[in-house]
């Protein structure tokens, strides 16, 4: 059955879009058929971070209107089978985004999909609301500061009151990844420690993403980093993170770029 993860966070600049080519690519080179849906109408990313701007035809808000079908829309990935993306509108405006027309949509990728992943806008305005909505599983994308990780707990409030799951009186899987993270800057108190934000957010640990190049590198050629170098220590973590979202145990630890090999393990058990 598919399973539809909502990529959020309350900050901009976090790494959410990275992170969702990132996670898409390594659950597709698993063998999983895999979707990423880009919600942040009008700004139009995830197609640079995929490498598939010049193949964009139609988008999610011709599908979502009827003015295309949804097998115009899909951009199949040149570099894995299974893993394609349907990209947002640059020209539109979240409000052509409709209840009705996204569910509609939802419903179609379910059925052809093991993995639907929604790069949600940040905040909390129209187009995160719907790009949670129908959500089963999110992945909350954090930066080690203070004012990332406030706003992400008010995303984990509202993953708790306005999807589908919330009104069901289900319990949202939540999963925290712990972007641009530098162990040395965080033991000097520059940054706030794995620890200190997870005792904020209180939902479990997907991941730990170093602060890293390779990351920028792999966006501006438009390639998810866990195809462009899958010996990266970016690329580790987030393999290991999509092994976990696939249920694998894991164990957590903190890669660190400089070492070239996986930091201090990390005690707490991952999600």
């Amino acid at each position: 059955m598919a399973k539809v993860l909502v990529v959020t966070s309350g900050k901009g600049g976090v790494g959410k879009t990275t992170s969702t080519a990132a996670l898409g690519a390594a659950l597709a080179q698993s063998g999983k058929k895999v979707v990423v849906v880009d919600f942040d109408v009008g700004l139009r990313n995830l197609d640079l971070v995929m490498g598939a701007e010049r193949r964009v035809v139609y988008d999610l808000i011709n599908v979502v209107q009827g003015d295309a079908k949804l097998s115009q829309a899909l951009i199949r990935d040149k570099r894995v089978d299974t893993l394609y993306l349907l990209p947002a509108s640059q020209t539109r405006d979240k409000d052509n985004l409709t209840a009705e027309g996204v569910e509609r949509v939802m419903n179609e990728l379910k059925e052809q999909f093991d993995w639907v992943i929604c790069d949600s806008p940040a905040g909390i305005e129209r187009g995160a609301t719907l790009a949670m909505r129908h959500a089963d599983v999110a992945v909350i994308v954090t930066n080690p500061e203070v004012s990332s990780v406030r706003d992400s707990d008010r995303i984990i409030g509202l993953l708790d009151s306005k999807t589908e799951m919330a009104e069901r009186g289900d319990r949202m899987e939540k999963h925290l990844l712990l972007t641009r993270f530098d162990p040395v800057r965080a033991e000097r108190g520059d940054m706030l420690k794995v620890e200190d934000v997870l005792d904020i957010l209180s939902i479990p640990l997907l991941g730990i993403i170093p602060e890293s190049a390779e990351v920028l590198r792999a966006s501006n050629l438009g390639t998810p980093v866990t195809l462009s170098d899958a010996a990266s220590a970016p690329a580790r973590a987030y393999q290991d993170a999509a092994r976990r979202l696939n249920g694998e145990t894991v164990p957590m630890s903190i890669p660190s770029d400089k070492r070239g090999l996986l930091g201090k393990l990390f005690g707490r058990r991952a999600a």
